[in-house]
């Protein structure tokens, strides 16, 4: 067995081995990535400056996916919090890297000749990865595999998928409505997607109520505190994975409360501001149940530490 007392000074060894200045050419070559990098990020943006300016106005023009302009601002953050471990790594580039850029090349290539929109989009996030993958190399790239995939939430779905998804969350947040209804004493008659509450009001459960906006806001919220929490790997996967309950059960909360209130206001323009700023509420109320879950699970895991915020690297 390995004498103990020799543990404590090869730790303290290495650490003064990292502490130590760089040589000039461990500058040069990290010096000489960033450019590489730089250059790399200029093509890629003279190259998919179309795609990105559409995927851009998408969010702009559809609410349910509003939430896709706010990825990229946080994975440059993300990015941040790694600049310990991306400057102790140095740089490593892999040719790897241009195969999954001509692998995105391809893709994109495919798509538009077909017309499928969401290919291109796709083969954004595979560009990245793949200058990623060029430039840092397999470290780099291991390291930050994570926020590559955080960037797929940017990505809309695609139109038959979507179709696929917001008609079954249209039913379920109706149906979900005319429980809630019945349980507070009300007499609902449920006409597809309209809710009669005792033959004298009528509330309308739309598309735009079908619960997919509050979804795909929320998975974006849940991804992002999973990455700055310090908690287990299988925690922060329920967390993400609960997403898609938390965010059904906050929708049917919503046409709930609005549904009482268009009855007692009998105000189309009151009801209709009141709607609004329901949905608002309804993202602190997810919130909280996913620190109520977070808490949940500790209790089921004693050793696991609270809710707390993981600290970034700031070497």
């Amino acid at each position: 067995m390995r004498d103990q007392t020799t543990a404590a000074p090869d730790k303290a060894a290495l650490r003064a081995a990292n502490s130590r200045p760089r040589s000039g050419a461990g500058v040069a070559r990290m010096g000489t990535g960033w450019v590489w990098l730089a250059g790399l990020a200029a093509c890629f943006l003279w190259s998919y400056w179309p795609i990105l300016t559409d995927l851009r106005a998408f969010w702009s023009r559809n609410a349910d996916y509003s939430a896709g302009q706010l990825v990229p601002l946080v994975s440059v953050y993300l990015v941040w919090r790694e600049r310990s471990f991306l400057k102790a790594g140095g740089v490593r580039p892999s040719l790897w890297g241009a195969v999954l850029l001509a692998s995105a090349e391809l893709l994109r290539c495919g798509a538009a000749w077909y017309g499928f929109g969401s290919g291109e989009r796709l083969a954004v996030v595979v560009g990245i990865a793949g200058v990623v993958l060029l430039v840092g190399g397999r470290e780099a790239f291991w390291r930050l595999r994570w926020v590559l995939a955080f960037l797929l939430l940017m990505l809309p779905l695609p139109a038959r998928i979507h179709e696929a998804v917001a008609l079954p969350l249209q039913h379920l947040a109706t149906a979900l409505a005319a429980f809630l209804l019945e349980l507070a004493g009300f007499f609902v008659v449920r006409e597809g997607h309209i809710l009669r509450l005792n033959a004298q009001t009528t509330v309308g459960v739309t598309e735009a109520c079908s619960g997919l906006r509050m979804l795909t806001a929320f998975m974006f919220v849940s991804a992002v505190l999973a990455f700055v929490i310090s908690r287990p790997a299988w925690q922060k996967a329920v967390l993400i994975a609960s997403s898609v309950p938390i965010a059904v059960v906050s929708n049917a909360v919503r046409s709930f409360v609005t549904g009482v209130f268009v009855y007692y206001a009998r105000n189309p323009e009151l009801s209709e501001q009141f709607h609004d700023a329901a949905g608002l509420a309804m993202m602190p109320l997810a919130v909280l149940l996913s620190v109520g879950l977070l808490a949940f699970l500790r209790l089921l895991s004693p050793a696991s530490d609270p809710v707390r915020l993981r600290p970034p690297d700031c070497k």
